[in-house]
């Protein structure tokens, strides 16, 4: 379970995050959405331990991973993979060494079994075939599915997604969105996507929280927060130019 208590960041003048209070339970897939700039990333850059709040606390299976020691912080992300808004491939390597890195940092396990590893974690995503491929050479869409697959490589019991969709047509981005929720369910894996996408909302989130002004305003499920009565939220996920959102 993720514990996330009165957390506060500013960064120079501005205040980011202003109290954000948030519990995701174990085996669920909970989505963060808000306007761009609003801290979704920056909360997740906390949760893993990445950034440092000025105040309040992140409990990570009951253990305040805001007072813990580098190597702890270090030990600890093992469990979490990471798939990134851009994927954030290697260029220089191929897709195998690019999947293969955690487990060569992290794992210590023989070239034979990273190699076997590195095969099955690319047909779960289904890209079989294209280990010796550079991602130059691949579509945005399989670049995703590539750092899906590399954030899988040890194994996590969360993975945190930072726009998962962003940059991707209509289709591959529906694609993604069965593919996250597909495998969220088969491996049980808790995740945390943060998203101004509703529709990727929709699809691939058993609850949906709702970052702004620097705290969630709202949660519940899909079903709930399309008939939510906050005009905030209102706006938001009905993508409306006229509102609170864009009076203030």
């Amino acid at each position: 379970m993720i514990v996330v208590k009165q957390l506060e960041k500013r960064f120079g003048g501005k205040r980011v995050l202003n109290g954000v209070d948030l519990t995701i339970t174990d085996g669920e897939s909970l989505v963060v959405i808000g306007r761009s700039g609003c801290g979704k990333s920056v909360l997740l850059k906390h949760i893993i331990g990445l950034l440092k709040p000025d105040r309040g606390h992140i409990f990570i299976d009951e253990r305040d991973i805001t007072v813990m020691r580098d190597a702890e912080l270090n030990e600890l992300r093992k469990r979490f993979g990471m798939v990134f808004q851009g994927a954030a491939l290697f260029d220089s390597m191929t897709v195998a060494e690019n999947v293969a890195l955690p487990m060569r940092e992290h794992a210590h396990m023989p070239e034979e079994t990273i190699h076997d590893r590195v095969a099955e974690k690319l047909q779960l995503v289904g890209l079989e075939g294209v280990e010796n491929v550079r991602p130059a050479s691949l579509s945005g869409g399989m670049k995703k599915r590539v750092g899906l697959a590399r954030a899988m490589a040890i194994d996590p019991e969360f993975i945190l997604y930072d726009e998962p969709t962003t940059g991707l047509d209509p289709i591959m981005a529906d694609a993604i969105n069965d593919l996250i929720r597909s495998l969220q369910k088969r491996l049980a894996i808790t995740s945390v996507a943060v998203t101004h996408d509703m529709r990727s909302a929709y699809r691939i989130g058993d609850r949906i929280a709702m970052l702004h002004d620097g705290k969630i305003i709202y949660e519940g499920t899909p079903k709930e927060i399309q008939k939510c009565e906050d005009p905030v939220v209102c706006q938001f996920i009905s993508g409306s130019a006229s509102g609170p959102l864009t009076d203030a």
